[in-house]
This record gives C-alpha cells, sequence and structure tokens, in this order.
C-alpha cells in the first residue's frame, strides 16, 4: 500500500497552486491596459508618475522591512500592486513628492505599520488617496487632458447635464490616469475572471447597487444612457473590480460580500447625488472596508451544531433528559 495516502496533515488539505507572487503578476498584468491608455492620453508626465511611484513604493517596503529587521518580501509583488493602483488613481499633473508622500502612508502606515501584507485594516492605495484628497484638493482635483484644464465627464454630468458616453467608454477625456477608459478597465477585470483572481459577487452588487440608487434618486429615472454614463465615469469600474475586491479588506463569506458590495454601492451613490463632489468610490470602500470585522463576525457559518439555536435546542434537550433520569 502506498504509505503517501495514509499522510496526516493540518488544514486546508486542499492547497491553491496560486501564490502571491502570482496573484500580483496577474494583477499587473490586468491593469496593463488602462495603464497604456492612461500613458497615452496624458504623456511623459503619467509615465513619470507610474514609473516613481511603483518605484517608491517597493524601496520603502524593502527599506522598512530592513530596518525593522523583518525578511525582505518586495518580490511577491504587493507593493509594486499598490504603487500602481495609487498613481492610476491621481491626475498626471500631480508633483512627483506628493506622489511619494503618498507612497508612504499607504506603504508604511497603512500597510506596515499594521503587520504587512494580509493585516492592514484598508486598502492601502485608496487609503493613501482620501489622504492626499484632504490634504493637496486643489493638486488631486486639476484635471488636465490634451492641454487643458477642466472638469471631467462625471463632473459634467452633474453639474451640468451632459457628457459624451462614447468619450467615456474609450477614454478621451480628464480624469486620473487610469479611471478613463471603461473599455481597457473591462478588459482587465475580464481577465481576472479568466485567471479566477476574483469573484463577480462583489462588483456585481456595488455596480448594480449603484445603478439601482441613481435610477431612484439621479433624476433621470431609468434612463440607460444616464445611467451607463454613471458606470463608465469616475473610478467606479477600477475601484469595483480591482481595489473593492482586495482579498484583505474585503469579507470572506458569501453573504459579507454581497453585504459588502450593497454598502459600496449606497455609500458611492450617496456621494454622488448628495454630496459636493461628484465622486465618491474611494471613501466609499474604504469606510467599507473598516466595516469587514464587523460583516464578518454577523455572516460567519456556524459550525454544524454550533449556532445559538442550536444550542439552546441542546441545552433544553439536556435538561428534559436530565429530569427523567
Amino acid at each position: 500500500m502506498d504509505n503517501q495516502l495514509l499522510n496526516v496533515s493540518s488544514a486546508p488539505h486542499v492547497r491553491s497552486k496560486d501564490t502571491t507572487q502570482s496573484i500580483m503578476r496577474d494583477v499587473l498584468l490586468a491593469l496593463l491596459p488602462t495603464t497604456l491608455v492612461g500613458i497615452w492620453n496624458f504623456g511623459w508626465e503619467a509615465l513619470l508618475l507610474i514609473v516613481v511611484s511603483m518605484t517608491s513604493a517597493v524601496a520603502l517596503e524593502a527599506l522598512y522591512q530592513h530596518l525593522m529587521k523583518k525578511p525582505i518580501r518586495v518580490l511577491d509583488g504587493s507593493a509594486a500592486v499598490t504603487g500602481l493602483l495609487l498613481a492610476l488613481n491621481v491626475t498626471s499633473t500631480l508633483p512627483v513628492g506628493m506622489i511619494i508622500l503618498g507612497n508612504f502612508i499607504a506603504i508604511i502606515v497603512i500597510k506596515q505599520l499594521f503587520g504587512g501584507i494580509g493585516q492592514n485594516i484598508m486598502n492601502p492605495a485608496l487609503g493613501a488617496r482620501c489622504f492626499l484628497v484632504i490634504s493637496f484638493a486643489a493638486q488631486m482635483t486639476s484635471f488636465t487632458y490634451d492641454g487643458i484644464t477642466g472638469p471631467t465627464p462625471l463632473q459634467t454630468l452633474k453639474f451640468q447635464d451632459q457628457a459624451s458616453l462614447w468619450q467615456m467608454f474609450l477614454g478621451n477625456h480628464g480624469g486620473t490616469i487610469g479611471e478613463t477608459s471603461a473599455l481597457a478597465l473591462l478588459l482587465g477585470a475580464g481577465y481576472l475572471f479568466y485567471r479566477r483572481i476574483i469573484r463577480p459577487t462583489i462588483p456585481f452588487y456595488y455596480i448594480g447597487t449603484l445603478v439601482v440608487f441613481i435610477a431612484l434618486f439621479g433624476g433621470h429615472g431609468l434612463d440607460p444612457i444616464f445611467l451607463a454614463k454613471h458606470v463608465c465615469g469616475g473610478g467606479l469600474l477600477i475601484g469595483a473590480f480591482f481595489m473593492a475586491t482586495d482579498y484583505t479588506t474585503s469579507p470572506t463569506t458569501h453573504m459579507g460580500r454581497v453585504i459588502f458590495g450593497i454598502l459600496c454601492g449606497l455609500l458611492t451613490g450617496i456621494f454622488r447625488v448628495y454630496g459636493a463632489n461628484a465622486e465618491g468610490v474611494s471613501f466609499s470602500i474604504i469606510f467599507a472596508n473598516l466595516l469587514v470585522p464587523l460583516i464578518e463576525r454577523y455572516t460567519m457559518p456556524y459550525a454544524y451544531g454550533s449556532s445559538p439555536w442550536n444550542r439552546k435546542k441542546n441545552m433544553a434537550l439536556f435538561q428534559r433528559m436530565s429530569k427523567e433520569e
């Protein structure tokens, strides 16, 4: 008999061949289409920010781990992904010093000080972006396209009720480096689904909830063009597919992911319809990130026979049997 069939090991007994490095590599490949579109739209300034952001993120993580005498794990690719996501969520005209500061917040404050990869309580790139928006609002909201500074299509949709759906789909407009082309983001999301890196639950409920909210309170009812513009505009697609699905900061249970997606959609809808700004994806996701422990507490399935109802039933049965004896 083959002794290997009798080996006893601790859980998990079914293991995946995916590693952190392979997952991060797939995420980088999935972000490549929107990265190339961003460089095409915004030129060398966008390329410079992307290179500086990724380099500084990796360097900061390696430096911190070296100073703290921890294993240097920058080759897993997580810092590079954080740096790229942060660069894709800022304007191409942002000063280089600010993107480095943003990476310091993302890598050191949000990620490493909480214990490193897998321990952070919010998405590092989004947390850093929100810090930059609050600290440097003018620089973070100055959108330039083809040499002209002006509002994004989502801002135009909110305040002037005009925006071109075709331009929003292709990406021929101003905005942050990585949010402009819905087509490029959908191609990247399709790759992640194909590789089974992400599940559709969170993006489906996130986008679906936002569409329902805009249909009810956006002032245009079920106008499909208006709803499509809200889906293609702003950071919804990059947020729903690439950041709300982050393994560390999203729920692990199915029902938890459903609640998480609905919460993100509701918050984004409130920010977009009733807020002073046309956007709201970043703040919505990090707020939902903070509620993940609470969501998982009430959606984690019980072991068989250990639910509160079963415990009460078993206790009542035990007491009745004791009396009969």
